[in-house]
């Protein structure tokens, strides 16, 4: 069986997507896309060179007869009203992060697929199928390092645009450990606290770069994140597992080590569609074939809703200095499947 996918969005994951979904993986084609910018739209089907039709609204790439999925990589705000759409069409649906914008956008997501009865919801989390994080997880979840007490993470980004925003370090960047985190402790978060340290000379008005979101889970772990968007150097990614026994960290992207010039050093990437690269083919990969086979098994609208009730919260925390509570319903049993 070849699924036929409908990619909503055609910007630079959009157009990743296409290209890994046709070129890369197995088992599907891109047959019709949609974008805002029709004209992008059909100069990226051009260049890639698809025999898929450009279809000039979104929801018509989801009714069409001949689209069995959906991937969705248009604006963030955009998210909610297609998935949704998707659903009441019974079509499964891949869904970059955030799953929406808010935590009751996510929660009307969760509403309708679990009326409908059948998991068609996958969110683009990537990070769990990443190599690195799966070798951490396999060492936490052995004992080998005791429980957890501590993680300290960072995410840095080289630089980011003007119309980035305060908010957007937690909705559109740090939601990524927002999710993997849970996953990496199987634990839930109950508060979030935002410290901003001295702002780099490289932000600007609409932007407080870097802050330090402070984390508490239901278990009692402790957990601080670093959010640095125009650190300048590269595109770096770090997490460090204290626990009672020993310390373990996330590995660093494969690189030569070179010694030239008097300095011995490492590479580092500077985008993170290269360091993540591997991980974006595996969950789509996953998507696909959990879509042939009748059953996703990728993180669920349900795992989007809980990191965009943390993600609420962090926004909350940045504009008061005090802690923001964190409380997340339980889990239904739809999701325990």
């Amino acid at each position: 069986m070849t699924l036929k996918l409908g990619v909503i969005g055609t910007g630079a994951i959009g157009q990743e997507h296409i290209r890994r979904c046709s070129q890369v993986l197995q088992g599907a084609k891109v047959v019709a896309v949609s974008d805002i910018n029709l004209n992008g739209a059909a100069q990226a089907v051009k260049r890639l060179g698809l025999d898929a039709e450009v279809l000039p609204d979104g929801k018509q790439v989801i009714k069409a007869s001949n689209v069995d999925a959906l991937i969705i990589t248009s604006w963030d705000p955009t998210h909610e009203e297609f998935v949704l759409a998707a659903i009441a069409a019974g079509k499964p649906v891949f869904c970059e992060k955030p799953l929406a914008v808010t935590a009751a956008g996510c929660k009307r997501i969760v509403d309708a697929e679990i009326a409908y009865g059948r998991r068609l919801v996958q969110v683009g989390f990537m990070r769990p199928y990443d190599q690195g994080y799966r070798a951490l997880k396999k060492v936490i979840d052995s004992g080998e390092i005791g429980q957890p007490l501590m993680l300290h993470c960072a995410h840095r980004n080289p630089n980011v645009d003007e119309g980035y925003t305060t908010d957007m370090a937690i909705t559109n960047t740090m939601i990524h450990e927002l999710g993997v985190l849970r996953w990496l402790l199987n634990d839930d978060y109950v508060s979030a606290q935002v410290i901003f340290p001295r702002a780099t000379a490289h932000t600007h008005a609409k932007l407080r770069d870097p802050q330090i979101v402070l984390l508490e889970t239901v278990k009692g772990a402790r957990i601080d994140v670093e959010v640095f968007v125009n650190c300048q150097y590269g595109y770096d990614i770090q997490t460090e597992v204290v626990g009672e026994n020993g310390i373990a960290s996330l590995p660093e992207p494969s690189s030569v080590l070179l010694r030239s010039g008097a300095k011995r050093s490492h590479t580092i990437l500077t985008d993170w569609k290269d360091r993540f690269i591997d991980a974006y083919d595996v969950e789509l990969q996953d998507f696909i074939n959990g879509v042939i086979h009748g059953e996703l098994t990728g993180p669920s609208a349900w795992d989007g809703y809980a990191a965009s009730v943390a993600a609420d919260a962090c926004v909350a925390a940045q504009k008061t200095p005090g802690l923001v509570s964190i409380s997340l319903p339980p889990r239904p049993a739809f999701y325990e499947r």
